[in-house]
């Protein structure tokens, strides 16, 4: 075998470990990105719940005050925000849902 088959087989030997390398880093960076999607999700649905509760309340605690005649105050804006990012997450929420489950 002269030095130039030999140094092309020494190639690609090491062309297929950086492949196989390659193969196991990507699978690693998947499982990763799968671990951080579920972390996401578990949050997200624990603001939405913690924001339709205090929502609830806001809206509990605007029943029993009656004197609002000047502008809301930031307290207010915040939580009709928080109402309504609810509101559009859980409805974007539902429909992955059931896109997923087609």
């Amino acid at each position: 075998m002269n030095p130039l088959e030999l140094r092309k087989q020494i190639l690609i030997a090491e062309s297929e470990l950086n492949r196989a390398q390659l193969l196991g880093d990507l699978a690693a960076l998947n499982s990763e990105f799968c671990a951080l999607t579920d972390r996401a999700k578990s949050f997200g649905t624990l603001a939405s719940s913690a924001t339709v509760l205090v929502t609830g309340l806001a809206a509990f605690r605007h029943n029993k005050s009656v004197p609002s005649a000047g502008k809301p105050s930031f307290l207010q804006k915040v939580l009709k925000g928080a109402g309504m990012a609810s509101t559009l997450w859980l409805a974007f929420h539902s429909r992955d849902g059931e896109r997923k489950g087609k």
